[in-house]
């Protein structure tokens, strides 16, 4: 009889045939071909000149340090075109943990309107730090990188403010990354829907001050942030132990394992493998590489949906040391991982935002799924809200112990839907919105609330 049920169960399922996804969309295959390694070469040239983008260097200087770093790229993304909106964010921040004095704290922000408020970030941070020793030592002085950890150790004290700190690699990679791609957005002449974010976070190597500072903001502001991509040390293809991959990406999110960070996780090794097939996303269920943070974490833990890029083979004596230069960085490479970046951020801007699945109790004020059984006890029922601007719905199923999805299903302009045969103790159920060119929201799905006893 067992036996007898899960057969039915697999042949209802099978029987449900995934209807064609969304066709590639010339616009964004044209948006990616115009990315330029060229350019990116040329602006990590330019963030080098600076010398160092220490956080606590010269703020005066026009040649050298973070004052003369920030000015140029505000300068270099109003220079990008007409249609951005460019600004600094800036935060007067007192002595605090790696934050030796007062200082001026600046991150440069690029916003691209779109025809609603929800807004999708790219970002990167462009502060550098360099001590002897490298990534050991800045472990050591600085305490954890995870943002979770105890409040770090000051910084160490014999590490000069305006020494050497090219930072190639990290985070001139990601700030690169960020400018170059908020020029072809600005310059594709395609009408989005979500309003798009450029930004170049600061004090990152502090502690993710300018990301905190910004999201906290963001909460009181009620910013309708959907998503974050977040790029931090994503130009190398050669590890410190000699090992060679210019073909994948690790992308870290938080969990539980269908938290809005994961679902958009996936959805970016869907849409990259679609438009950058010859480069793999590979998906990380933790916030971050072991004990390490980024600023993505910031956002994460203030409720917002975020990931963080980083490249596959990190060669750790690079890492905050004086040879986090050029010879570090492969340019082919962070320009596949900005092509990855792009179709992610064109996609979600082109599709409507994910669908509401889950509803408040009013007896208990809990969230609680739109998820039942029906009637018979066996059959799958799911319901959401309509999405603004959804010409129609996708739902996707998997086996419970599964990491991500294996059935797809358009059940075309509808708010709720029956799978027959679909116990929902057996399988975790999602949906997403698309629009009417194809387009494609990440998927919400069904979480059930945490148990009473």
């Amino acid at each position: 009889m067992v036996v007898l049920a899960v057969l039915t169960l697999d042949a209802g399922l099978r029987a449900q045939a995934p209807a064609p996804a969304g066709a590639i969309d010339s616009r964004i295959v044209k948006l990616l071909d115009s990315i330029s390694e060229e350019r990116l070469q040329q602006l990590l040239q330019k963030l080098v000149s600076f010398g160092t983008r220490n956080t606590l260097s010269d703020a005066t200087s026009t040649t050298r340090g973070i004052g003369a770093a920030r000015q140029w790229i505000y300068d270099e993304l109003k220079r990008s075109s007409p249609k951005l909106q460019v600004s600094f964010d800036a935060y007067q921040v007192p002595p605090q943990g790696r934050i030796t004095r007062q200082v001026d704290l600046r991150n440069v922000v690029a916003v691209l309107p779109g025809r609603s408020p929800r807004r999708i970030y790219i970002s990167g941070h462009y502060d550098t730090v360099a001590r002897a020793g490298g990534q050991s030592a800045s472990n050591a002085a600085d305490g954890p990188r995870d943002p979770d950890a105890p409040t770090p150790a000051p910084a160490d004290p014999t590490a000069p403010l305006d020494n050497l700190a090219p930072g190639v690699n990290d985070d001139g990679s990601g700030t690169a990354l960020t400018i170059e791609l908020a020029r072809v957005f600005s310059q594709s002449g395609i009408d989005f829907d979500a309003t798009l974010v450029f930004m170049c976070h600061v004090a990152e190597e502090q502690g993710l001050i300018g990301a905190r500072l910004h999201a906290q903001k963001a909460v009181a502001e009620k910013i309708p942030i959907e998503a974050v991509l977040n790029n931090d040390i994503v130009g190398g293809d050669t590890g410190g132990n000699g090992i060679v991959d210019g073909a994948t990406i690790r992308l870290y999110s938080e969990g539980p394992e269908d938290s809005p960070s994961r679902s958009l996780a996936r959805f970016v090794q869907r849409w990259g493998a679609r438009y950058v097939p010859s480069h793999r996303v590979r998906l990380m269920a933790r916030p971050d590489r072991f004990g390490r943070g980024g600023d993505h974490s910031a956002y994460n833990q203030l409720g917002f949906t975020a990931v963080g890029f980083r490249e596959s083979r990190e060669n750790f004596t690079r890492q905050h040391d004086v040879r986090d230069t050029f010879e570090g960085i492969s340019l082919p490479y962070l320009a596949q991982n900005a092509r990855v970046n792009a179709a992610s951020m064109a996609t979600l801007a082109l599709a409507p935002a994910p669908p509401v699945v889950a509803r408040k109790a009013p007896a208990t004020g809990r969230m609680t799924p739109t998820l039942d059984r029906r009637a018979s006890g066996y059959d799958a029922h799911l319901r959401w809200e309509a999405s603004p601007g959804a010409a129609g719905y996708r739902i996707f199923w998997r086996n419970a112990w599964a990491p991500d999805w294996e059935h797809e299903l358009y059940v075309g302009n509808v708010t709720e839907y029956t799978l027959p045969h679909a116990n929902v103790d057996d399988w975790v159920f999602g949906v997403a919105a698309v629009g009417a060119d194809g387009h494609e929201s990440t998927v919400s799905a069904y979480v059930p609330p945490p148990p009473t006893y």
